[in-house]
Parts: structure tokens; sequence; C-alpha cells
């Protein structure tokens, strides 16, 4: 059965954050998902989640300046006493709001540093955040994301990923397959996804050009929906597109599909 989590972040952004979760429960979401909690005290998250009855599916690792375009600190190596502190702090939140995975943002290689630094670099941090992790019962996962909107991004290939994860020799680690991420960069949606269905704890949707909701682009939703009730997916899949002409107006697409 598809779990669908609103991703807060880009959904219902016609109204404040907090607000946000009240609006995701009543358009029928029963999971949340979105990039950082960092601007609010935790309880002020925890109580929205408790008073809609949502769960809270994912949020990521602190990933630098954002707002100065920084994608993730985690493939630097020259910040990596950032990254750890990034890592406790993450952990405080995820304990406080119920979150049973985080996501690890690779970031964009700085310039100066090699690819081999920035691997290496990545594989040690991994190692380190996913070790913190499994002792608080939380899942680690790291996202491959496409080079057209994010030149520059470490990691961006599903292949890439596994091998890093195999590198890491952590079972505490996984992949967040974001589906749009992976048709601009390689295609093969099913295949990829049913080849590496083990290694995958998250998936996030939005279609593509533009990445808008389902139903406006190129990609065959119908068919995935059905594969991934076929081969026994059974985590959440995060709603993390923008919406084409408003949240509300745009969310057709689920009964259209059959989700």
């Amino acid at each position: 059965m598809t779990k669908l989590a609103a991703n807060l972040t880009m959904l219902f952004n016609e109204v404040d954050f907090l607000d946000r979760f009240d609006a995701a429960a009543k358009h029928g979401f029963r999971g949340v998902e979105f990039l950082f909690p960092y601007a609010y005290a935790p309880d002020q998250i925890a109580t929205r989640l408790k008073a809609n009855g949502l769960e809270m599916v994912l949020h990521n690792l602190p990933a630098g300046n954002w707002d100065g375009g920084e994608r993730g600190i985690a493939c630097h190596p020259a910040r990596v006493a950032e990254f750890r502190e990034g890592v406790s702090l993450a952990l405080g939140y995820a304990a406080a709001l119920g979150a049973k995975q985080l996501n690890c943002l690779a970031g964009i290689v700085p310039q100066g540093v090699t690819r081999e630094q920035a691997h290496a670099t990545f594989v040690a941090n991994l190692q380190y955040a996913a070790a913190q992790l499994k002792g608080a019962g939380i899942r680690l996962l790291i996202e491959p994301i496409n080079t057209f909107d994010i030149p520059g991004f470490f990691l961006s290939r599903t292949r890439q990923a596994v091998d890093i994860i195999a590198e890491t020799g952590s079972d505490n680690l996984f992949v967040q397959y974001d589906i749009y991420h992976m048709q601009r960069m390689e295609g093969e949606l099913a295949n990829t996804i049913k080849a590496n269905l083990p290694k995958i704890a998250h998936i996030q949707l939005a279609d593509n050009p533009g990445r808008f909701e389902p139903g406006t682009g190129e990609i065959n939703y119908t068919y995935l929906f059905r594969l991934l009730d076929e081969i026994g997916y059974d985590g959440w899949i995060g709603c993390e597109y923008k919406p084409k002409a408003g949240t509300v107006e745009g969310l057709g697409w689920r009964a259209a599909h059959g989700v």
C-alpha cells in the first residue's frame, strides 16, 4: 500500500510553515518530511505533529549555508568538525520528533578539493554518522541529486551511492531514491529500483520536466506506483515537487494515479 508523505518545504507553502502540518493532515497525508527543522524549537514541531496525528518521516542533517548556496558539507574536508556537530543536533531533533530516518546531503565539491579527497571525506563522515544514528535506532540515508539542477554536486548516480554504502561497511546506511533526480541523470527507473530495492529506504517523487506533480511530464507514475507495490516496497514516498498551480489545486494527481 502506497504511503505518501507531504514534503512541507515545497507543499502547502501558501501558508506559514507551522500551519502546513494542519494543511497536510486536512488533505489526507499521514506523514510529512521537509528539508530542515532547525529554525524552530523541537516542541513547536512536535506539538503540530501530535495534534494532527502525523508521522515525522524524514529530515536532513544540517547542510551548511543553504541560503548562501551550499547544499551539504559532508564531502568538505575542512568542515568535518562542523559536520559532526550537525549530526548531534540532528539526532536531538529526530528524537524529539520521532523521526526514524535522517538524510545526509553530500554537498558540492569545494573549489581546490579533488574528487578523491571529497570521496574520502564523505565516506569517513558517513561511517561516523551511521554509527551515531544506529545507536539511536535511526537510519542514515544518502541521496543522489542531478547535476543539472545543482552543478558540481558530489553524489549524482545510484551506482555511486550503492558503492559508497558498500565502502563504508555500515549496515545502517541506505539510499534515498529521488525519482525526479534519477530520471534526469540516468533514466531506467523501474529496473534501477528493482535492482537496488534492499538498499532503498525512502523514495521521493516529482515529474520531469519542471519538477511538478505526477502527471505533468514524461514519467509514467501509474506504472511506477504499481511496480512499487508488486516488488514489495513498504517505505514512504515523499512528495517533493513544486505545485504547478497551487498545492491544493494540484492534489488531484493522487486519485488519478490510484494512490
